[in-house]
């Protein structure tokens, strides 16, 4: 069976000292998100991304989305922040909102899928926030599960699912489900609205009222 690290505050600055060695060495941390688990792995390492797509059997062309601990670290995988995105985010980040925004230079393609786009998002589960702003850095948040089926809400599931696959799996309560994020591509003009989640067509469309489906 993987590590379950159970949710300790006293313990929280071993955890992030923990989650850091196994990412630093291309290791899979699953963690708690505001809707399901996410597999979290380093975005910049190559092999760590092949090992993700491998353990999700996840087509090579489907890209991947990053989370980050706040709109200070769009630069790491964003080139640009285009004006709509910078509305938007304003508005709605931490929360269940990915953005699509033109990809930094260098990102590997696992990540991208080959379309010089990143997806990204700040989550508004406290615990991951917080991690993220240990690491100084984005980590995937693609959803813990095997391509095809369902988000798993529950540390003991994803043990059950991935076994030793996974190296570190933080529990810290069941995730409460739900829609997933919603998914808006600002890198074209008007921006596109690309998947309806938990953030509705209409609330976006308050700010962005150019937007299209």
């Amino acid at each position: 069976m993987p590590h379950i690290w159970v949710w300790r505050e006293g313990q929280a600055a071993a955890f992030f000292a923990e989650a850091r060695r196994v990412l630093g060495s291309g290791g899979v941390l699953a963690l708690p998100t505001e809707t399901f688990y996410a597999l979290a792995v380093n975005p910049l390492d190559e092999a760590a991304l092949d090992r993700l797509f491998a353990l999700k059997a996840r087509p090579p062309e489907k890209p991947v989305l990053v989370l980050i601990s706040g709109p200070e670290e769009l630069s790491q995988v964003a080139r640009e922040v285009p004006e709509a995105a910078a509305r938007l985010l304003a508005a709605f980040w931490p929360g269940p909102l990915t953005l699509i925004l033109p990809a930094r230079p260098g990102l590997p393609a696992r990540l991208t899928g080959g379309t010089g786009t990143i997806g990204v998002r700040q989550p508004r589960q406290p615990l991951v926030c917080r991690l993220l702003a240990a690491l100084e850095g984005p980590v995937t948040g693609t959803s813990a599960n095997r391509s095809g089926q369902e988000p798993l809400t529950a540390a003991s599931r994803v043990a059950r699912e991935f076994g030793t696959a996974v190296d570190l799996i933080l529990d810290a309560g069941p995730c409460p489900g739900g829609l997933p994020s919603t998914i808006v591509d600002v890198t074209v003009s008007p921006p596109r609205l690309v998947r309806t989640g938990a953030l509705a067509a209409a609330t976006l469309k308050e700010l962005i009222p150019e937007m299209r489906s």
